[in-house]
């Protein structure tokens, strides 16, 4: 009676804790963990090397590195236990991020991250190593060729219709490049809004637009590219 009702250490532990510790890899882990934060290191600098936006969120871009090794810890324990990864599965999909992404670039590096550390975690490390650089590479080819010229917003209201060519034409004269936004009617008055990339810097020409006749508005503002009109 009392051999039967006998309880070893080893039959506490039946749930199969035991050999999943056995079965852990310390340097396995390591070695994933490691790559996983050097290659986000790395997404870290390509991410400040070709940021082209207005504000540079430094929070973010350390997210990215910690995006990376998280990535990399879930996958080494979903790999390990397949009913693990199944309730891991299910604790995941409850999961909201309500944060905004204002720059769709912002989500190629979120991507990119996660998709590093997936396969660091689950141990493709020569393909992490080789993705690494040829996304990189391509994220900073694309920024240099885009146009570092700052845009402006050049904002004019005037209350005589027939000055609209007039303005439009001493802009063109005055800047690099402008496009036309929107035209629209206020009250009485026509309201102009250009696209324009100056030339060195200049803006003495917003002075000059000001002085024409009927004109009751002038002004230049900086933005990001983004306008809904």
């Amino acid at each position: 009676m009392y051999q039967a009702l006998a309880i070893n250490f080893s039959d506490v532990f039946k749930s199969g804790f035991l050999e999943n510790f056995s079965g852990f890899s310390m340097t396995d882990s390591l070695i994933a963990l490691g790559s996983s934060f050097l290659i986000g290191l790395f997404i870290f600098l390509i991410y400040a090397k070709s940021f082209s936006g207005v504000v540079y969120s430094g929070s973010f871009n350390a997210s990215l590195v910690l995006m990376t090794m998280i990535t990399a810890l879930i996958i080494l324990g979903v790999t390990s236990n397949v009913v693990l990864s199944l309730g891991m599965v299910g604790a995941l999909s409850i999961v909201r991020f309500r944060s905004a992404i204002k720059d769709p670039i912002d989500i190629v590096f979120i991507f990119w991250a996660i998709c590093e550390g997936i396969l660091c975690g689950a141990g493709l490390l020569p393909l992490a190593l080789l993705g690494a650089p040829v996304i990189g590479g391509l994220l900073l080819v694309f920024s240099l060729r885009h146009d570092r010229t700052e845009p402006y917003l050049l904002i004019v209201r005037f209350t005589d219709p027939q000055l609209e060519e007039r303005i439009s034409e001493t802009v063109k004269k005055s800047v690099k490049r402008s496009r036309l936004k929107s035209t629209s009617l206020v009250s009485e008055e026509t309201e102009l809004i250009l696209e324009v990339r100056l030339r060195q810097d200049d803006r003495a020409f917003v002075r000059t637009i000001a002085k024409i006749p009927n004109v009751t508005y002038a002004s230049l503002v900086s933005y990001n590219g983004n306008f809904s009109a």
